[in-house]
C-alpha cells in the first residue's frame, strides 16, 4: 500500500519517531540519504502563498538529491480544467512524489486515493502536519524524549494547527491543552481521535477556554496567529475575542521555569505574542522554522523508502 502524509495520525507513535529520527541524523548529515538522486523529480503545488513552506521543500528536495517543480496558483489545470483524480494519474507517471499546499483537504484526500506516489499535505484548512513535525523536532532538541510533557497551544484552536497539535502530539505520548474562546475550539471528531491515540500512548487531551490552567506548568507554550489568509477581514474581531490569549511575559511565567515558546509563523508581535516573548531566551521559533526542512526531508525519505 502506498504511503502518504495528510494528517499528523497517517504515521503510528514508532513511524513518528522513525521519521524524527532521520530528521535529526539528516541535521547533522545534511547529504546522508539522496533517494532524489537523479535528480528525481517532486511536484510541489502551492494554491496559497508561503514562505517557509517553499523554502524548505525546494531546499529539502535538493538536499535529497532531487529537482522541485513548483507550480503557483493559475499555473496548472489541477481541479480546474482536469480532475484531481486524473491530474494524480498523470503526476504519478511523471515525478517520484507529490507536495501540496491547498484549501479544503478533501482534494489531499482524492490525491491520493489515485496517487501511485507518495503524496504529502504541506498544508490544508484543516490540517498542517509537516509543521507539527518541525515542532516536535525543535521540542525534542530542547527537552528530550517527548513522551510525558506537556504542551499548550492558546488562541484560536479552531484552525489546521489546533486540530495537528491535538494529533501530532497525543501520537508522541506527550499531554496537549489547547486553550481558545468558546466557538473556537476543535472540531469534536479530531479531537476524539485525538483522545483515542493518547489512550494509547500515554499523552492525554484538554480542550478550555482557561488559557493560564493550560498553561500552568507546561514545558512548551505555543500560539498561532489570530488571523489567517483570507480571515483579514475578520480582524478587528479577531483581535478583541482573542485578546485575553495573548502570550506575554505574564503568561509565560506560568510554565514551567525551563518551558520554551514556539510560533509557527508569520508572527504578529503585540498581537498573539509579545516582543519581549518571541524576541526573548526563551524563544524558539527560529530553530521551529529551520527545523521544517530537516523534518520534511526525513519524512521524504521516509516514504521513498517505503513506495
Amino acid at each position: 500500500m502506498m504511503r502518504h502524509f495528510l494528517r499528523d495520525d497517517d504515521l503510528s507513535p514508532d513511524e513518528q519517531r522513525e521519521v524524527l529520527d532521520l530528521a535529526a541524523r539528516l541535521k547533522r548529515e545534511p547529504f546522508a540519504e539522496r533517494p532524489l538522486e537523479g535528480p528525481r523529480s517532486v511536484a510541489v503545488f502551492f494554491d496559497k502563498t508561503s514562505t517557509r513552506t517553499r523554502f524548505s521543500f525546494a531546499a529539502g528536495i535538493a538536499e535529497l538529491g532531487g529537482n522541485a517543480i513548483i507550480v503557483n496558483p493559475g499555473e496548472a489545470q489541477l481541479g480546474v480544467k482536469e480532475s484531481v483524480a486524473d491530474t494524480s494519474r498523470v503526476l504519478s507517471r511523471m515525478v517520484d512524489m507529490v507536495v501540496w499546499r491547498t484549501f479544503a483537504h478533501s482534494g489531499l484526500e482524492e490525491m491520493a486515493a489515485h496517487a501511485t506516489v507518495p503524496v504529502i499535505n504541506s498544508l490544508s484548512d484543516d490540517f498542517h502536519p509537516c509543521q507539527i513535525l518541525a515542532d516536535l523536532q525543535t521540542i525534542r532538541e530542547r527537552k528530550g524524549d517527548l513522551a510525558g510533557l506537556t504542551a499548550a497551544y492558546v488562541g484560536d484552536a479552531a484552525n489546521n494547527m489546533g486540530h495537528s497539535y491535538l494529533l501530532g502530539f497525543a501520537t508522541a505520548g506527550m499531554h496537549i491543552r489547547v486553550a481558545g474562546p468558546d466557538g473556537y475550539h476543535p472540531r469534536p471528531d479530531i479531537v476524539r481521535d485525538a483522545e483515542r491515540i493518547a489512550a494509547e500512548t500515554g499523552g492525554s487531551v484538554t480542550v478550555t477556554t482557561d488559557v493560564e490552567a493550560a498553561v500552568a506548568g507546561a514545558d512548551a507554550v505555543i500560539t498561532d496567529t489570530w488571523v489567517s489568509m483570507g480571515q483579514e477581514d475578520e480582524k478587528a474581531a479577531r483581535v478583541q475575542t482573542f485578546g485575553s490569549y495573548r502570550v506575554t511575559s505574564e503568561l509565560m511565567a506560568r510554565a514551567a521555569d525551563d518551558a520554551i515558546f514556539l510560533h509557527c509563523l508569520p508572527a504578529y508581535r503585540e498581537f498573539e505574542v509579545a516582543p519581549e516573548v518571541i524576541d526573548g531566551p526563551q524563544s524558539v521559533v527560529w530553530d521551529e522554522a529551520e527545523n521544517r526542512v530537516h523534518a520534511q526531508k526525513g519524512l521524504m525519505a521516509w516514504l521513498l523508502a517505503r513506495a
